[in-house]
């Protein structure tokens, strides 16, 4: 790292156009920048660091902090943090702060394009007139916006707003979360949600409890002809049982933006299955999201650097 004595604020490897919202911090406090190229450079860095500004493209571990002794606050940028051990972070008294709110309408925006793309078999058309076909039977099995019946679990900021779209174009849409209830909203079991509906939309954190939530036997139990969106974590659906019930036609279509592991393996069974649409963790991407999402990041990196109480922790 740095051969002088100032500190450092350590940029994980990211994708975003520039980084002069926080160069331009970091010189106002006299700080280094250090912008980690890849998980190598960032593992590298991470003693020299004393505020660490972290994406969706590194990790930190258990094993990771106690490497951490000059480490003053870990900012997540966006609101998913299950690729931080916050845990181990609470136990080395590190906080570790989000930054929330930045992307909802351009994730929920990205979730309804999906949803509706696949209920009126869009990617099954496509595929037939590259493929020489034609029309054959597609699009049949598919009700009108009227008469669609949308699942949405989650109701955080996207998953509200999921779920007021669909029902501004006619849907009927239901929803499940075990800790909100939206008076604007038909509430229902989640199993219901999940075996009743023709669109079920994903909008809820990663966790012990909801790894693997859409596993094979619950895609057995969907109905027939479904298409489920996943715009929220990776693992909350058994990717390889999705893609073989894909490939029986049992589920009519899936939009993933968030895989279990990314970037995609090129042997993933998704690939290759059949009536996907396929985005690369991007439904949180325009840029004013990209703006406020750093934006964010980096006032937080003020309040700790000031001296302030730091905002949207969770630990």
């Amino acid at each position: 790292m740095s051969s002088d004595s100032r500190g450092v604020i350590l940029v994980a490897p990211h994708h975003f156009p520039d980084v002069n919202r926080e160069r331009a911090l970091a010189e106002e406090f006299g700080y280094e920048l250090a912008v980690a190229a890849d998980t190598s450079a960032f593992q590298r860095a991470l003693p020299d660091a004393e505020i660490i500004m972290i994406t969706p493209y590194a990790r930190l571990t258990p094993a990771d902090f106690p490497s951490m002794t000059k480490c003053r606050a870990v900012i997540r940028y966006g609101v998913g943090y299950d690729n931080i051990d916050v845990e181990a972070a609470a136990r080395a008294g590190i906080p570790v702060s989000i930054v929330p709110g930045t992307a909802s309408e351009e994730v929920a925006s990205h979730a309804i394009a999906m949803g509706l793309a696949l209920a009126r078999r869009l990617t099954a058309g496509d595929a037939a007139i590259r493929d020489l076909g034609w029309g054959g039977i597609i699009g049949y099995d598919t009700p009108p916006l009227s008469e669609l019946e949308v699942g949405v679990v989650g109701l955080g900021r996207i998953g509200r707003r999921v779920a007021q779209m669909y029902s501004a174009v006619g849907a009927r849409v239901r929803a499940y979360d075990p800790l909100v209830t939206v008076d604007s909203v038909e509430m229902a079991e989640l199993s219901a949600v999940l075996e009743d509906s023709d669109v079920v939309s994903l909008h809820l954190p990663l966790t012990d409890d909801t790894w693997n939530l859409i596993s094979a036997e619950v895609l057995g139990r969907m109905r027939k002809g479904a298409v489920i969106v996943n715009v929220s974590r990776g693992g909350l659906i058994e990717e390889s049982a999705l893609a073989d019930a894909l490939r029986s036609g049992h589920i009519a279509g899936a939009g993933i933006d968030t895989f279990a592991q990314e970037p995609l393996a090129p042997e993933h069974p998704l690939r290759s299955a059949p009536n996907t649409i396929l985005t690369p963790h991007i439904a949180w991407r325009s840029n004013r999201s990209t703006g406020a999402l750093q934006g964010g990041a980096v006032e937080r990196v003020r309040l700790v650097l000031t001296g302030q109480p730091l905002i949207d922790l969770v630990n």
